[in-house]
């Protein structure tokens, strides 16, 4: 019995050392540094907005996944699947322009 729980702790212990995952971080010297903005007020606002709405069907994306091209027709099909109103949808939109 006594080398039955021997063999189920060393079990144990390879398993749990076999799943740990590590990461490399490479380090980039050409990498522009990430521009920190400011939320205003109406900014603050259309991402409550973006937070609120947009998770509640699907994962939030990162506002700089896409170009202001490629968020325009993103954002008029997501905002009517959404039913906000114009206000709402401008407001959402200066969020993302903000974060790009």
């Amino acid at each position: 019995m006594k080398n039955i729980l021997i063999l189920a702790g060393f079990a144990l212990f390879v398993v749990s050392c076999g799943t740990q995952k590590t990461t490399t971080v490479a380090a980039t010297t050409t990498a522009e540094p990430e521009k920190k903005v400011t939320l205003t007020p109406e900014l603050e606002a259309g991402k409550n907005l973006y937070d609120n709405n947009c998770a509640k069907c699907h994962k939030l994306y990162d506002p700089k996944k896409f170009t202001k091209e490629e968020w325009a027709p993103i954002l008029v099909r997501m905002g009517k699947k959404a039913k906000l109103d114009e206000v709402q949808l401008a407001s959402v939109t200066n969020y993302v322009h903000s974060q790009l």
